[in-house]
């Protein structure tokens, strides 16, 4: 069959919308990873219902296509981006909130439900959906679960793994599934749940997920400023906090190449040379408390501190932090890269960090979820081609993440862009054993092919 026949054919199927305009499939060649794949897409199927997306993987296996799962396209590894001969299938148009639960404190959702909607939602009934991605204003509940997404807010509430319950799974050959329990606890079989969350779309096609709601606190919020003269002080300072015993709900650190670009962006006008910055939140019933024993460790380690309680100031921090990503792209393309290492080893990463620059040559800003030890180095490249000594850079930051004890990845995935490490982390049983788990779910390889695995 040519291509417009599998075209005519999947526009047969109900509870599917098929689009092979241009700017689709344009559209479906990249994320916000920056890389963009050599070809186009068969089509872009863009779902309605959980029977359009059985009745797409059926004619899938059928015929041996292969599947590329899509939400907000916000990803930063490369993982939901498709090419020549493969349906995109894209859930963002699945996107009703189909139930929150006050008594159970839970929401039942599609996957294509944004963020920040479930958000907005959950708050009428005094509730909030605790994963803060970045990209919360347009990433998906189903992109944040297929890549376990973390956020802002991650040392306090967790990676997307704590706040998901059940989910509805389409497998690679059209049979539905559903995993995990709305109860808050349930130990029955094996925790395929855990399984799905992360697993990149290589494992079958999220479709729905009952996910935890908070309550939200009736305490208000601290808020903590630090400016510090080197990246050294700051991170003792991070430790100082973390090693105490105290978990902030948040606790940010913008280093001096990043915040000159922020500020550029925001036309904040410059920082003082070197400037480093750091950004703590509290937000339990001892808030003020909190932030005021850390703005004292912060001042022994050498910053100059403001705190602020709710209001203006501390919006405009949290947006300052925000603005990282946006000012990064008016640079150029961005390779947004996501290495964690136990918190201990915070300052140490920093510093190998420093070194790469130096050795390779190349600007590497970088701001971290200090509270946790995941940071994201960003490499900024002109054009489409990722330069091979920026690769090379990459591979020194990866390898010595591991060094330190860490990993590759922290909350973006692998992808495409970090399979070629992902066997130097797992070692080759780790690494053989996921790749069976992959072909017992995908006998055929048929879902995300070429993701996470390098063959």
């Amino acid at each position: 069959m040519s291509s417009t026949d599998w075209v005519n054919a999947l526009r047969r199927i109900s509870g599917v919308v098929v689009d092979v305009s241009p700017d689709a499939l344009q559209a479906a060649q990249a994320d916000k990873s920056g890389h963009i794949s050599d070809s186009q897409p068969l089509a872009v199927v863009f779902a309605t219902e959980i029977d359009g997306v059985r009745d797409v993987m059926r004619f899938a296996h059928t015929h041996h296509i292969p599947v590329v799962t899509r939400g907000g396209g916000s990803g930063l590894a490369g993982g939901a981006i498709g090419q020549s001969g493969e349906i995109v299938l894209s859930l963002e148009r699945m996107n009703h909130i189909l139930e929150i639960s006050v008594e159970d404190r839970l929401a039942r959702v599609q996957a294509g439900v944004i963020n920040s909607d479930l958000l907005a939602a959950a708050g009428e009934h005094g509730l909030w959906f605790a994963p803060d991605p970045a990209s919360r204003q347009w990433s998906t509940v189903g992109g944040n679960i297929a890549t376990n997404a973390g956020g802002l807010l991650c040392a306090k509430y967790g990676v997307t793994r704590e706040s998901v319950l059940e989910l509805t799974v389409v497998l690679a050959d059209g049979r539905l599934i559903r995993t995990g329990h709305r109860s808050v606890k349930g130990v029955t079989g094996f925790d395929l749940t855990g399984l799905f969350i992360g697993s990149e779309g290589l494992l079958g096609v999220i479709v729905e997920a009952t996910v935890k709601l908070l309550p939200i606190s009736a305490h208000p919020v601290s808020t903590l400023s630090a400016r510090f003269d080197d990246i050294g002080h700051a991170t003792r300072a991070c430790q100082a906090i973390t090693g105490g015993g105290h978990t902030p709900a948040i606790m940010e650190l913008i280093d001096s190449i990043s915040l000159r670009h922020i500020h550029e962006y925001l036309d904040l006008g410059p920082p003082e040379e070197g400037e480093v910055l750091l950004i703590a939140q509290a937000d339990a019933s001892d808030a003020t408390e909190q932030i005021a024993l850390f703005a004292s460790l912060c001042e022994q380690a050498g910053g100059v501190v403001k705190t602020s309680g709710p209001g203006p100031e501390a919006e405009a921090l949290l947006h300052l932090r925000r603005s990282m990503h946006p000012a990064m792209e008016k640079l150029g393309q961005v390779l947004i890269e996501d290495v964690s290492v136990p918190r201990s080893q915070l300052g140490a990463m920093f510093q190998e960090i420093r070194a790469i620059e130096i050795q390779h040559g190349v600007e590497i800003p970088t701001v971290a979820h200090a509270a946790d030890g995941n940071l994201h180095p960003n490499f900024i490249v002109q054009g489409d081609v990722v330069p091979e000594h920026i690769w090379d850079a990459a591979d020194d930051l990866f390898r010595r993440a591991i060094a330190l004890g860490g990993t590759l990845t922290g909350e973006h995935g692998v992808g495409l862009l970090k399979r070629r490490w992902l066997v130097d982390e797992l070692g080759d049983d780790q690494w053989q054993l996921q790749r069976d788990i992959k072909s017992l779910f995908d006998p055929q390889g048929l879902l995300n092919p070429g993701k996470v695995f390098t063959h």
